[in-house]
């Protein structure tokens, strides 16, 4: 039985890494049992899935370890920028501070001539934005780092190991099984740039998003302006570059004509196609991820939410939401994968739609 010790240990070992830590007060008294009714499952879910001024990194003996970012920001009185650490606990700074309820809960606001909270242009540097800045960053790190070793060998003589020849499979993997057959012969050198580029940048951004510490936690996929953007470049790539033969598909397809004119029903129809087409991308890669990270936070709410009911309770059920930790952060892994493969190879059928010479 001594592998089931060695089993249960990992497992602790590898959800407490995963799990993201949660504390209920800021002073001594959070290592004392955490009351019940404290314990607010919707405030955890949504506060660590959030995004947010400052890089939250542990709490450690009551306080908040936080890495501060830059905040710009343009109110009233003109560009202000500073580090997020002056509006820490509800502090004010330059007439700007964070609200703590309504309309603008957890933004930056100012007080109008009216008395009432209004936003400022906000272009700060929050958790997903440098996020995605240390995404994009360690992607091109990566990029040019294959890329260096092929400027030094010659592939057709030697074979790339190690992580260059992981790169190589999974490059030839995209553009041979997804965006070749899909875009099509005649086009697919145009648009592999952006879909290699769109995979790797997703399905990094998803596994940095289970890395439990600095520089990973952000929820940058999970949150839907970040795929509503990406969305968009397929879209974009999609109507800006469509030939002929697409458009006259959408503005006056091969139906018999009263369903085209003088009541224009198949065009309504194919218009709102165009719009669905990112639509769906968008939300199918949101919910996905986001999916994720509720479950795994929502099992690590089950040990706290159980303390009331007794250590036999809370014991039992702080293991079974260890394991079904570990299972669904297997899962997540798996899912970082797909999705980045079902959002690249979607945006190239439908490009690849876009470039069709007719039936």
């Amino acid at each position: 039985m001594r592998w089931l010790k060695y089993i249960a240990l990992l497992a602790a070992v590898v959800l407490s890494m995963s799990a993201p830590v949660v504390c209920f007060a800021d002073d001594d008294s959070s290592h004392a049992s955490v009351p019940e009714s404290e314990v607010d499952v919707a405030e955890i879910l949504l506060g660590h899935t959030a995004d947010g001024y400052g890089w939250h990194i542990t709490n450690w003996k009551g306080k908040h370890i936080t890495i501060p970012l830059p905040c710009i920001v343009y109110s009233s009185t003109g560009w202000h920028v500073f580090m997020s650490s002056k509006l820490e606990h509800g502090h004010h700074y330059e007439g700007l501070y964070i609200a703590e309820e309504g309309r603008y809960a957890d933004k930056i606001v100012e007080i109008g001539p009216d008395g009432q909270e209004k936003r400022p242009f906000d272009i700060s540097i929050t958790k997903n934005v440098a996020s995605l800045m240390i995404t994009a960053i360690l992607l091109i790190f990566i990029v040019l780092s294959v890329a260096r070793w092929y400027r030094k060998h010659d592939a057709t003589e030697e074979a790339p190991g190690g992580f260059t020849g992981l790169m190589e499979m999974m490059i030839m993997m995209v553009y041979d099984d997804i965006i070749k057959p899909s875009v099509g012969e005649k086009d697919y050198k145009k648009y592999a740039p952006y879909l290699l580029t769109a995979f790797f940048f997703i399905f990094l951004a998803n596994l940095l998003g289970l890395v439990p510490f600095f520089p990973g936690g952000a929820n940058v996929t999970g949150n839907i302006a970040v795929t509503m953007v990406l969305a968009l470049f397929t879209f974009f790539a999609i109507n800006l570059f469509g030939n002929k033969h697409y458009w006259k598909e959408i503005l006056w397809p091969d139906v018999p004509m009263f369903l085209k004119f003088p009541i224009p029903i198949m065009q309504t129809i194919e218009l709102f196609g165009v719009i669905s087409k990112p639509f769906s991308l968008m939300v199918r890669l949101f919910a996905n991820i986001m999916a994720g990270h509720m479950m795994v936070l929502g099992l690590v709410s089950v040990i706290f939410v159980t303390v009331k009911l007794g250590p036999v309770i809370n014991g039992s059920m702080t293991v079974i939401a260890m394991l079904f930790g570990l299972v669904i952060n297997a899962l997540e892994l798996l899912v970082a994968f797909i999705q980045a493969y079902v959002f690249t190879m979607l945006s190239a059928v439908f490009i690849g739609m876009s470039r069709s010479d007719g039936h």
